[in-house]
């Protein structure tokens, strides 16, 4: 492991992230607000990087242990300083924590209590911090700092999410940055939506910033539920679905010929969920909850959407619907959005493969002098890439098992403990019961905080590149 390398590396993305905290700075300055929470995390920031990237020296080579480590690390350290605005506004640092990382992350689990009662300029943070968490912080890095080289392809594939890390050109810097001007477009032409609606600049900020990002928080209490608009609902929900499609397809639908989305297989499968999801959440709302046919549709569109994309939206209190809906919220939290996508989850290739793999093996005793091979748009799935995917949802569910024992041990219901556990490794953020999306994260004791803190980090960065840091073998010398 070259440390000094890890070191100077996580100190430009310090140093980056103090850079960009003067934005919520400029709108403490513009509401009236105290500039103290901000201006002394962008001095701790600005600072700290400079002193890591003047003080250790970045080595030419580049080992994939590298990439692992910055990928890792940096998200740590900009949760941890990206939490110096709560804390200074009077959050306890363990929430503060919590926060941060949920914003980051793009979970939108919240431990705040009176979310209205915080200055504008936070829950702007708040919100700000699920942008750039949306498409990764460490690919902005990669899209903006022009020497990274060959480190940036490593980092690349450690924060990527998906089993096949698919660029748009052969320089990785090149990617990210196309990447980010589809995450900047769409974000964009959603905000000019909201103003046409009506909704105020800060509003249609915020809440694009955690539209796009799959993230979910809201500067109100009652989530989207606050405007009660059929209008702003259907326009999250169209921006929900947007996000939740891998980023390469939208370039390619945006640059080159159409029909090229309509030809991925992950994508219509990612279509197919949705459109299930939607009629039976819907049937079952009319059948048990005496809606009509447009609120039944109005609800199940944006609850599907908002679960499967791990966006994690309320426009209404899910909790309070019956046992079947909240059945099928609750297997929902299992699916994700595609690949490289800003979406959490699983994701729908994973699903997709072993739904094709599993097929296979079915045919196998029926065919035995048959030849099958796994194929994915045309492309047989290398061995590899399959044992990945499996080993993945095994390491997933394993997670998910002992997260959600844990917190049953620490007092939650069975019913909190599990959704608490899959809404925050699926970055999803409201559960059922005690994590309802009326309800909060702040009842849970400290341990239980700590477990879901892991949870976000992990399920954010796909498990491997947060689990390889516990290996011995990768803290051992070359």
């Amino acid at each position: 492991m070259r440390h000094s390398t890890v070191l100077h590396v996580m100190g430009n993305l310090l140093f980056m992230l103090g850079v960009i905290m003067f934005v919520p700075l400029l709108i403490a300055l513009y509401y009236g607000e105290s500039l103290y929470p901000f201006a002394v995390a962008i001095v701790a920031s600005i600072l700290s990087g400079s002193l890591l990237s003047i003080n250790f020296e970045e080595k030419e080579r580049w080992y994939h242990r590298e990439g692992f480590a910055i990928v890792a690390g940096g998200w740590l350290l900009a949760a941890a300083f990206g939490s110096i605005p709560f804390i200074l506004s009077g959050i306890s640092p363990i929430n503060a924590f919590f926060e941060s990382m949920s914003g980051f992350t793009t979970t939108g689990s919240t431990v705040l209590m009176d979310i209205e009662s915080y200055s504008r300029s936070l829950l702007f943070w708040r919100s700000m911090t699920q942008w750039l968490g949306g498409m990764g912080i460490i690919l902005l890095f990669i899209a903006i700092l022009p020497k990274l080289g060959v480190a940036g392809r490593e980092m690349y594939y450690a924060e990527v999410p998906g089993p096949d890390k698919e660029g748009i050109k052969p320089r990785v810097r090149e990617t990210a940055k196309l990447l980010w001007m589809v995450y900047l477009l769409l974000s964009v032409i959603m905000v000019l939506i909201f103003l046409i609606l009506g909704l105020s600049l800060y509003d249609s900020v915020t809440h694009t910033f955690t539209t796009v990002a799959c993230g979910g928080f809201s500067p109100y209490a009652d989530s989207i539920a606050a405007f009660n608009s059929p209008l702003i609902e259907g326009t999250i929900t169209l921006f929900m679905f947007l996000a939740g499609i891998n980023f390469v397809l939208h370039y390619r639908t945006l640059y080159g010929p159409r029909k090229d989305i309509l030809r991925d297989e992950e994508f219509r499968f990612y279509l197919a969920v949705v459109f299930l999801a939607i009629v039976a959440l819907a049937f079952v709302l009319w059948r048990d909850m005496n809606f009509g046919i447009f609120d039944s549709l109005r609800y199940a569109s944006f609850q599907s959407l908002t679960i499967i994309t791990s966006t994690g939206f309320a426009s209404a209190d899910f909790d309070l619907w019956t046992d079947s809906s909240r059945m099928i919220l609750l297997a929902l939290m299992f699916t994700g959005g595609c690949a490289s996508s800003t979406a959490g989850g699983i994701k729908m290739v994973r699903i997709l493969l072993l739904l094709k793999y599993t097929y296979i093996r079915l045919k196998g005793p029926v065919l035995p002098l048959s030849v099958n091979v796994l194929r994915l748009n045309g492309r047989e799935v290398p061995l590899i890439q399959l044992q990945s995917v499996i080993a993945f949802v095994v390491l997933y569910l394993a997670i998910f098992c002992v997260s959600s024992l844990i917190l049953a041990e620490l007092g939650l219901d069975i019913v909190s403990a599990i959704t608490a556990s899959i809404a925050t490794l699926g970055n999803i953020g409201p559960g059922l019961g005690m994590v309802g999306p009326m309800e909060n994260f702040a009842m849970i004791p400290v341990m239980g905080k700590i477990i879901l803190i892991f949870n976000m980090w992990a399920g954010r960065l796909e498990i491997f590149t947060v689990l390889v840091l516990l290996t011995p073998e990768f803290w051992k010398n070359r």
